[in-house]
């Protein structure tokens, strides 16, 4: 059995992706466990996107932030109870708040204890590299956003943090989890 604690943000870049990803994951390897937490912002992205229920009707751990301890996600990460730690998406602010020691967040909180205890931490931020990128809205129109170079500065600095792995796109989000799985 491999447990999987994914923390979800705010950040809508990719999400219908990533939910699709671990949906079928969890339906194609039956010794995957995912228990989520999703931040107050990502409750309102979820329900946007319309993808609050499919994460409901696929996976029976599902918790909203209430305070950056609670739920107790930082201690079940330290004492053992996951082998690792996905967030994806992540927010540019989260990342900056990773990148710079701040932990007020139950989804930044769970990063810094986790990894202190040294678990694999696998953060997959959209604002990742400097380019124009095309992000889907809901209802399929899109959006051009241009990545500002404070935001590649600080998914520098992630790369370079002990236990953490930046993956630069949805398929690397796969491959790094399948790793697990199957005891790479």
């Amino acid at each position: 059995m491999v447990k999987i604690a994914w923390g979800i943000t705010g950040c809508g870049d990719k999400i219908g992706e990533i939910v699709e990803l671990l949906v079928t994951l969890k339906n194609e390897y039956p010794e995957v466990d995912v228990d989520i937490y999703y931040s107050q912002s990502a409750e309102m992205v979820l329900n946007w996107y319309k993808l609050m229920g499919k994460l409901k009707d696929t996976f029976y751990s599902i918790r909203k932030e209430v305070n950056p301890n609670a739920p107790f996600l930082p201690g079940m990460l330290q004492t053992g109870k996951y082998d690792l730690f996905l967030v994806a998406p992540l927010t540019a602010n989260s990342v900056a708040k990773i990148a710079h020691g701040i932990a007020d967040t139950l989804i930044t909180n769970s990063v810094a204890q986790g990894t202190k205890a040294m678990v694999p931490t696998y953060i997959y931020p959209p604002d990742n590299k400097k380019e124009e990128i095309e992000t889907i809205l809901p209802g399929g129109k899109t959006l051009k956003l241009y990545i500002r170079d404070t935001d590649v500065k600080n998914v520098e600095i992630l790369k370079k943090m002990q236990s953490i792995t930046v993956l630069e796109n949805v398929s690397e989000i796969k491959q790094a989890l399948l790793k697990h799985v199957k005891g790479e």
